[in-house]
């Protein structure tokens, strides 16, 4: 960059220049000639100049700048300032490059960098180790030829970047592997592998914990509760003082066994693949009993329970599985909504999927829950929870079973005004659909 301008000096020199040419015309009378010799000085000059400039840029860094004076010796002072800058930058750049790098290659997770159509232009040693990339066979390949999966290749072209994909290593038999893309840049993503083998482990010593004990629980309670029904029915006619203890007992055993029945659900819904042989599920049918045994559920309570179905739809899935979600959403509704309140169920389709929502009018949820609200046991009100008798299993159950169904749930809620939980179904589960 210039720092002052050189133009006033140039004039400075040129019109010195031309006073002396001037000057030599006058004393000889050569005007014409003299004028002509200085135009051509002039021009030689500066195409000199010129020819040193365009050999300078041609050879770069291998020459210093051209040593000049005036106009031409601040320009060639000036670019050459800016080249060495620029060099400098482009240094700097380069380290930063290699410690990016390097650190990127230092970290246990595998990285791997994806440009304009998923291909693969860097990977860093744990790549290697966990996906089998190898260098530089498999350098501009594309991501799904070299990994062949077709969870992952459903994963890459949906552009999947919130939840994370479990993919068994195909180098590494036994490796479990969490998959993530985080897109950065121009038509760029970032494929992070995280080995989650001990994690995955622990958590099937942790479901099988709570399975086994969940099946133990189950016959003693059952020998519970039915002993506390019989004693409600015999003993408390006649022994009036023991109606309230024994109807405690009841109920609490009532609620245990309900307890174990969703650990069992749940465990059963984590550690079972989901079965192939699927069947056509007319939820619009399935969602009118669930409507009655809710309004039976609601009793003196009053509530106003409204279906709105689309004909003909129905999808690939599990019945049984089905049933528990939508019963779930349906039993909290009547749980936290007013006596009077209005409850809405719609199931309806469109060109993406499927669409089941249960609105209601209750208590609400504020909104630094919602996020936790399918975690087991999480509570947004304790004393409201055991109030109502809600177990804290239903979300999870309910977040489970669209998992199965490679759909996903979503949840609005405002405090004092009311909550709408919506399942959504891709369109491929779809298995019929009336004509709109």
């Amino acid at each position: 960059m210039l720092t002052r301008s050189p133009w006033p000096s140039f004039w400075a020199r040129l019109s010195a220049l031309s006073g002396v040419a001037a000057g030599l015309a006058f004393v000889t009378g050569w005007w014409l000639e003299i004028l002509s010799l200085l135009l051509g000085l002039v021009f030689i000059w500066n195409l000199w100049q010129l020819s040193r400039l365009e050999r300078w840029v041609r050879l770069g860094r291998r020459v210093e700048p051209p040593l000049s004076w005036g106009l031409w010796g601040e320009l060639f002072h000036a670019l050459s300032r800016r080249q060495r800058r620029q060099r400098e930058r482009q240094q700097r750049l380069r380290g930063l490059i290699r410690e990016y790098r390097d650190s990127a290659k230092a970290m246990p997770d595998a990285t791997v960098v994806l440009q304009r159509g998923d291909r693969v232009v860097w990977w860093n040693d744990a790549a290697k180790r966990l996906l089998g990339l190898r260098w530089p066979d498999d350098e501009r390949q594309h991501i799904t030829n070299l990994i062949r999966s077709s969870e992952l290749r459903e994963y890459i072209r949906h552009g999947y970047s919130g939840e994370p994909l479990s993919l068994t290593s195909p180098v590494r038999r036994g490796t479990t592997l969490e998959v993530r893309l985080v897109p950065y840049g121009r038509d760029q993503r970032l494929l992070i592998a995280r080995d989650t083998t001990r994690t995955e482990r622990l958590e099937t010593m942790r479901r099988d914990f709570v399975s086994n004990v969940s099946h133990e629980l189950k016959t003693p309670l059952t020998v519970i509760y039915g002993v506390a029904d019989e004693m409600r029915d015999e003993l408390a006619a006649k022994e009036p003082e023991w109606a309230q203890p024994i109807q405690l007992l009841h109920e609490q055993a009532q609620r245990m066994q309900t307890l174990v029945q969703d650990l069992l659900m749940l465990s059963r819904l984590e550690t079972a693949a989901p079965s192939p042989e699927q069947w056509p599920v007319d939820v619009g049918n399935l969602l009118d009993k669930l409507c009655a045994e809710s309004r039976a559920l609601s009793g003196d309570r009053e509530h106003q329970i409204e279906l709105e179905a689309e004909p003909g739809l129905q999808i690939y899935g599990s019945e049984s599985e089905l049933r528990s979600a939508f019963s779930n959403l349906l039993s909290n509704a009547v749980r936290y909504t007013p006596d009077g309140g209005k409850i809405r169920v719609r199931w309806f389709s469109d060109a993406n999927g499927a669409y089941g929502v249960v609105e209601d009018t209750g208590i609400g949820i504020p909104q630094e829950h919602i996020n936790r609200l399918t975690e087991r046991f999480y509570r947004v009100d304790k004393g409201r929870s055991n109030a109502t008798g809600g177990t804290g299993l239903g979300l999870a159950i309910v977040k489970h079973v669209m998992q199965r169904h490679a759909g996903r749930l979503h949840i609005k809620s405002t405090p004092d005004k009311g909550s709408e939980f919506m399942l959504v179904f891709p369109r491929r589960v779809i298995s019929g659909r009336s004509i709109y």
